[in-house]
């Protein structure tokens, strides 16, 4: 019943289900089997769920796949045909820890800039980006308007071009902080990816801890078999 609703356009992007008691009643099975069903058609990118609101018709965003290849948020965006955003949770120069300068080549005290923000395609909550830049990179970065700008293009303007990310992906489960930004359940899965991006020679142009909601972030990349030697 949903799929033919949301198919003849009597269910439009962003409206909300009826209350589960309701639709239990409607099609007479129990709230178990409803759930089943609402949470395969979340999997299938037709629905979207969000704590404390109810189940709503998805705007195309969930189940999107990311590419393999190195691109930003913002023109991962332009490529699916959706609009990014952003919040910006924290913006603050500080100095590079032990760790820091280890990671980044530089001494220890080194000026870093930290960049905290939600990403969003069309509305929709995909990641908490908590990145590291170090500051004599771009000496303007705390005038930068990041609700709006891009990192990349950023980088790109001060002559500076990332060409790979050295990256680790881990599943984790959101705590109440990520929960209350993903606009998601705490304990749902999360995708977590830590980069290192550096730029031509090899040189670190930024690290980041990305947080994306399991529900909204697909990953496609391959493996290729070598010769046998």
């Amino acid at each position: 019943m949903i799929t033919a609703e949301i198919d003849s356009g009597a269910l439009r992007p962003g409206m909300r289900l009826p209350p589960e008691r309701e639709l239990c009643q409607q099609l007479s099975i129990s709230r178990v089997t409803l759930r089943k069903a609402l949470n395969q058609l979340v999997e299938d990118g037709l629905l979207a769920s969000s704590h404390g609101r109810g189940w709503y018709v998805a705007s195309g965003t969930p189940n999107k796949e990311w590419p393999n290849s190195l691109e930003s948020f913002t023109e991962t965006a332009v490529r699916m045909g959706l609009r990014s955003s952003s919040t910006v949770l924290a913006s603050s120069p500080r100095h590079a820890s032990i760790d820091e300068a280890e990671e980044f080549s530089i001494a220890p005290g080194t000026r870093m800039f930290s960049l905290d923000r939600v990403r969003y395609l069309d509305d929709v909550p995909i990641a908490i980006d908590y990145t590291r830049v170090p500051a004599d990179l771009v000496p303007d970065f705390e005038q930068t308007d990041f609700r709006t700008a891009s990192l990349y293009e950023t980088l790109l303007n001060a002559g500076l071009g990332p060409v790979r990310a050295d990256t680790t992906i881990e599943a984790r489960e959101a705590d109440a902080y990520a929960a209350r930004h993903l606009d998601i359940e705490v304990g749902k899965p999360l995708l977590v990816m830590n980069q290192l991006v550096v730029d031509a020679s090899g040189k670190p142009l930024f690290a980041s801890k990305i947080q994306y909601s399991g529900e909204r972030y697909r990953l496609r990349t391959f493996f290729a078999r070598g010769p046998r030697r």
